[in-house]
């Protein structure tokens, strides 16, 4: 399949060589560039910028044979917030055709659950740990100003058994639920069915009706989320959106770095470079938190959104995948492409050499 798709690839693209940005002073450090309206709305993160991994010992197994790696990381512009929301089951619900849904049935105490787990300090800590012993480092952190709940968490009972998750693939293709939804389940009794999709697609599925509560991060489509009605407060806590922990965003691609991106000032020239010099960048195109980023990082005069005839012209080398994180990690490696993800799925992603 990789020969198959590089053969293609060599076929109908053809990359520029033209290096882009070749700052060859000592550092790789970045610098500090003017935060998207996203990322700046975000309640203040102290110490967010990622510690370093001196003291954290990389577990000896066999080697990746991935060959696509971390050329940015930690950008101000590259902080990945996810948030939590209960739906409003007096929402209006619709159909994917937009036609009002009635009767539908949300397990409000369920959710209410599962909100309150997630906030206690035990699953905090659990989120925090997660990935550390197995990939030598942290894949998600706990936010400074996250609440925590120490009251009291019904058990499930059979009406309230089950409780709908839809979620973004970040979460999950990480693994985070699969290490933290067991513990959570044995210890209150509840089933939870975790439907997976990009941002757009899990918000989408609420407003249709089919799910009790989502776990996704990308701000504007949550705002909006709110503003329509489709989320409610859990008692306890002062707002809709119940942002826990976070990440960054990570720019990859191919060991070689073909426009040295790993040497720009910012991700915001590292995408410009990679504009400039037509190398082939894996989009996600589906609406996902992922996507909405990627799409706040293209140079403005580029004129890239979500919009398919935004790219017409660029099709050459940008490749809207419309597909979920793993997939399209599998493809950038496959094409020896650029792509923007959450460190949390890279990290996966490379300590199974590749396979999602």
């Amino acid at each position: 399949m990789k020969k198959r798709i590089s053969l293609l690839l060599a076929l109908t693209m053809t990359l520029s060589l033209t290096v882009g940005c070749s700052n060859t002073s000592d550092s790789k450090a970045e610098q500090s560039a003017e935060p998207t309206a996203e990322a700046s709305a975000e309640p203040a993160v102290e110490d967010t910028e990622a510690p370093t991994d001196e003291d954290v010992e990389t577990p000896s197994d066999e080697e990746s044979t991935v060959d696509t790696i971390i050329l940015k990381e930690a950008d101000e512009n590259m902080l990945n917030t996810y948030t939590v929301i209960s739906v409003n089951p007096e929402a209006p619900f619709t159909d994917a055709d937009g036609n009002t849904v009635s009767d539908v049935a949300i397990n409000t105490e369920g959710a209410d659950a599962l909100t309150e787990w997630l906030l206690t300090q035990d699953a905090l800590d659990l989120a925090d740990e997660y990935g550390v012993a197995e990939y030598g480092e942290h894949l998600f952190y706990v936010k400074d100003d996250a609440p925590v709940y120490s009251g009291e968490i019904a058990a499930a009972t059979d009406e309230t058994k089950v409780i709908r998750l839809s979620t973004t693939t970040s979460v999950n293709d990480s693994g985070l639920l699969s290490y933290l939804l067991p513990v959570f389940e044995e210890e209150y009794g509840y089933t939870v069915e975790v439907q997976s999709a990009g941002t757009g697609q899990a918000i989408a599925a609420a407003q249709y009706g089919n799910a009790d509560i989502i776990l996704v991060h990308a701000k504007s489509q949550e705002e909006e989320f709110v503003a329509n009605g489709f989320a409610r407060t859990v008692n306890g806590f002062d707002s809709e959106r119940i942002s826990f922990i976070y990440n960054y965003f990570v720019l990859c691609g191919p060991s070689a770095d073909p426009v040295e991106v790993a040497s720009c000032d910012s991700v915001l020239d590292a995408f410009a470079a990679i504009a400039e010099n037509k190398q082939t960048f894996i989009s996600r195109g589906d609406g996902s938190g992922t996507h909405t980023k990627e799409l706040s990082l293209w140079p403005e005069d580029l004129g890239i959104t979500a919009e398919p005839d935004s790219f017409a012209d660029y099709t050459d080398w940008y490749i809207s995948a419309n597909a979920g994180m793993g997939a399209c990690l599998v493809m950038a490696e496959e094409m020896n492409a650029y792509i923007l993800t959450d460190k949390a799925t890279f990290l996966t992603f490379a300590a199974n050499n590749g396979e999602m």
